[in-house]
């Protein structure tokens, strides 16, 4: 075998289904002889942005790949990784790049050396003979401790030489991280005197499969459960303790009990400030619980720390309190759900003329609404794009299940919805996997709609156009004024059809639901599907000071 099919080899050996992929890249046909399906996508950010999709939704358990050549591919491909790297993501890239003795020479594009800073872990496979130390390198590097993309740069020629010898791989395990007792005594101590605890949940507890022990920890302590965007799902939104996620939009009753807490637990998270979460109010007593040493004291000042794998340390913590309360925890008249109960039904109430609206053009609130009620969500994975679509969706999509919400994130590219999409229904090809953009979204990624199409990716893609740019109104006046800068034309119904999808125009909110049952059985055939939906300029939003 050359090196290339020593590297589709162990790709098949660690269990990879699929690789994404843009030519021209020597691994296509490779990978496709020992049936690792090859998925070629229109533009090297969104095949990217399929492997990352297929990693959030099974928990980095079962891994995309995304595969690029050399030159132009590995510089397309850079914003998705980017984007990965920022949610912390397990991807594994392979990218060719030009022969070994070109390294280091002016103009030419050294992989490895500029990714380094968006990536967890990066090398150039110098020699064919060390194709698999790298492989297993590569692999538990994305299978232990916080996730990451991780970069195998192949020079020209490995590709092509002769693998000497037999290829002695087999595939690598990933390690876990458990949290130190006294830790957990102490914080488990902490836990139980605070008058007002509040669970911060990061998307560590979905990687970490920490759902059930997430639930049990909250009830023990009666402490309402707020989430991270990307942690959206690792806690049911209809428990009595659930507060919803926290964007820069968020629900009533996350915006309270954050500035109610006395002490904040995040668990499975970075507590990184970003322009897309909350910050923590100064006074706070703050327990941090992470698998990622370098994140703790990193932006706010750290209490109590305890390192280890979210499940595990909850596992601990569980056992620990109620070895110390004799399995009853902290006392029933603690109980925070009756106000989380009461504060939800004041906001939704609040909400409800907007969520129920029947104005036209329509408002997106009624089709978030309309869709929340007609969709099976414990089988439905949806995500929102950057800009109002994400400010509009996350606080009033309610999750139920774990994975069945892809929030992202730290950095928040226009279009990235649509392939992690892709990516959700090639993990969970029996879920409708939804995502909703605005038309600068579309803009960005529309021609990729055709890669769904031809690799029967049955997504369904609902649309908010209003051709403007809304949400950057008040930072263009000027501009938008003058010159009808924020702008953007487009009839999606008729792009969707040209490139293979079904798609149909709503132009009144009755009309929706009608609709979105005809797109649902479309996209059960394979085929995907688009809602071009008329709506509203305005832009109100959920936001608390």
């Amino acid at each position: 075998m050359n090196g290339a099919d020593a590297i589709a080899e162990i790709l098949k050996r660690e269990g990879i289904e699929f690789l994404s992929v843009f030519p021209a890249q020597e691994m296509i046909d490779a990978a496709a002889k020992i049936e690792v399906r090859p998925v070629l996508c229109r533009q090297e950010r969104v095949g990217m942005a399929i492997a990352d999709g297929f990693s959030r939704t099974t928990s980095g358990q079962r891994l995309g790949v995304f595969a690029m050549q050399q030159g132009p591919g590995a510089e397309n491909a850079f914003p998705g990784a980017a984007q990965a790297y920022a949610d912390n993501v397990p991807v594994l890239l392979i990218a060719g790049s030009d022969y070994s003795n070109m390294t280091y020479k002016t103009g030419v594009f050294e992989v490895a050396k500029n990714y380094a800073g968006v990536t967890k872990w990066s090398a150039v496979i110098n020699q064919i003979d060390r194709i698999p130390e790298f492989m297993r390198r590569a692999f538990y590097q994305l299978r232990t401790g916080r996730g990451g993309p991780v970069l195998l740069e192949v020079p020209r020629e490995i590709w092509q030489q002769e693998y000497p010898g037999d290829l002695a791989y087999s595939p690598v395990n990933g390690n876990r991280f458990a949290p130190d007792p006294a830790d957990v005594r102490e914080v488990a101590s902490v836990l139980l005197k605070a008058e007002s605890p509040l669970i911060h949940a990061g998307q560590g507890c979905l990687y970490a499969n920490a759902w059930d022990e997430l639930q049990r920890i909250a009830e023990l302590l009666q402490a309402p459960v707020m989430t991270t965007l990307p942690g959206k799902s690792a806690f049911p939104e209809n428990h009595p303790l659930a507060l919803g996620a926290a964007s820069t939009s968020t629900t009533k009753q996350a915006a309270h009990f954050l500035d109610k807490a006395d002490v904040v637990f995040g668990i499975g998270c970075s507590f990184t400030p970003t322009g897309y979460g909350r910050a923590i109010p100064p006074g706070k007593v703050i327990i941090h619980s992470t698998n990622d040493p370098t994140a703790i004291n990193k932006n706010y000042k750290t209490d109590h720390a305890v390192l280890g794998d979210a499940r595990l340390v909850l596992q601990a913590l569980i056992a620990e309190i109620e070895a110390q309360t004799g399995g009853v925890g902290r006392k029933n008249d603690r109980d925070a759900a009756p106000e989380v109960a009461a504060l939800k039904r004041e906001w939704l109430d609040e909400w409800m003329p907007q969520l129920t609206s029947d104005e036209v053009p329509i408002n997106q609130y009624r089709i978030i609404w309309d869709l929340l009620h007609n969709v099976d969500r414990a089988n439905t994975i949806v995500t929102h794009d950057a800009g109002s679509p994400r400010e509009q969706i996350v606080p009033f999509w309610e999750t139920v299940a774990p994975h069945t919400y892809m929030g992202w994130g730290k950095s928040t590219q226009l279009g990235y919805g649509l392939g992690i999409t892709m990516g959700a229904k090639l993990a969970e090809p029996d879920k409708l996997c939804v995502n909703m953009m605005g038309d600068a979204a579309i803009g960005m990624v529309g021609i990729d709609i055709e890669t769904a199409v031809r690799n029967k990716i049955g997504i369904l893609t609902i649309v908010f156009n209003n051709q403007v740019m809304a949400i950057e109104r008040g930072h263009m006046p000027y501009s938008a004024e003058t010159y009808d800068a924020l702008t953007q034309y487009g009839d999606y119904e008729k792009l969707a059809g040209a490139l293979g999808a079904w798609a149909m125009k709503v132009e009144k909110p009755g009309d929706f639901v009608p609709a979105l049952r005809r797109a649902v059985a479309v996209t059960r055939t394979g085929r995907p599907a688009l809602l071009d939906c008329i709506v509203k300029e305005g832009y109100d939003f959920s936001q608390f000071p």
